[in-house]
């Protein structure tokens, strides 16, 4: 692409059970590589983690729009329409503002699916189980045991080294988005929060898998690419072998993160602000 329209700015989205602190190896790394780098809280998490941890009600009473807006804001702050790269249910809010016409470029990281994609493979609903076994968790914030996240986020990793991450990045997940985008979501009638226009234009965008990931299996990722065949948009899915959902922390996390970055230059779609001249 033209080196005047080559995107400078990466928009960093986190995923659920965790907050923006999950990026700080990241935003060193891409800054190292000359590039800006936001990675915006959802609303009300620009707090520590440990503040969280504190005030569930924060994390309970969330939405998903509200939260869309707030990282849709952030993005039109962007002099030159940034990379969007989320992972897990960041993967998911990365799609809705990617169909929203924002962004040059995204890169889903063992995404949470949008509405639709009806893979439920048996190790992502033992990973959802404590979340969706009472009902009365949909208003509650809802988090992992150590042992729990162990076995959905960080299964390739000792029991030492698991509950270390868990320790210092583990925070509660609004249960409402766990029973209402999980696995009953294509259950309800009308479209929900998580719809996608699949057959839009829109930025280029990578799915990334790991083959290892419980929460988020490949056959989900692989399946939502799928619903986008008749996008004219390009739509490209990859898979790293033996890496787990937190991929991004887990030891090697540099290779997934070159990946993503020298796809979403090279693929970049040249667009600008609208009003202004390409």
């Amino acid at each position: 692409m033209n080196d005047n329209l080559r995107p400078d700015t990466v928009v960093l989205v986190h995923g659920l059970w965790v907050t923006p602190r999950s990026w700080e190896e990241w935003i060193k790394y891409y800054e190292a590589k000359g590039m800006t780098v936001l990675a915006p809280a959802y609303p009300g998490f620009e707090i520590e983690v440990e503040a969280l941890r504190e005030k569930p009600e924060i994390i309970a009473n969330l939405t998903v729009s509200e939260t869309v807006d707030h990282l849709a804001a952030v993005i039109d702050s962007v002099p030159t329409p940034p990379i969007i790269i989320g992972h897990s249910f960041g993967g998911t809010l990365t799609q809705l503002l990617l169909a929203r016409g924002l962004g040059t470029a995204g890169v889903v990281i063992d995404s949470a699916p949008t509405e639709g994609v009806r893979v439920n493979p048996i190790s992502q609903a033992r990973s959802l189980f404590p979340a969706l076994k009472n009902p009365a968790n949909r208003h509650k914030a809802v988090g992992f045991t150590p042992e729990e996240f162990h076995y959905a986020f960080t299964n390739t990793l000792t029991e030492e080294e698991s509950r270390k991450a868990w320790e210092r990045y583990a925070i509660a997940a609004p249960g409402y988005w766990v029973w209402e985008y999980g696995l009953f979501a294509n259950f309800k009638p009308g479209h929900q929060d998580t719809w996608v226009d699949y057959a839009a234009d829109r930025a280029p965008l990578l799915f990334i898998g790991g083959e290892k990931d419980h929460i988020m299996p490949p056959s989900v990722n692989k399946s939502n690419a799928k619903h986008y065949h008749k996008s004219p948009a390009v739509t490209e899915y990859h898979e790293f072998a033996g890496r787990d959902h937190w991929t991004c922390g887990a030891p090697g996390w540099e290779a997934v993160a070159d990946y993503a970055l020298t796809w979403a230059l090279e693929h970049a779609a040249p667009c600008a602000r609208a009003g202004e001249g390409v």
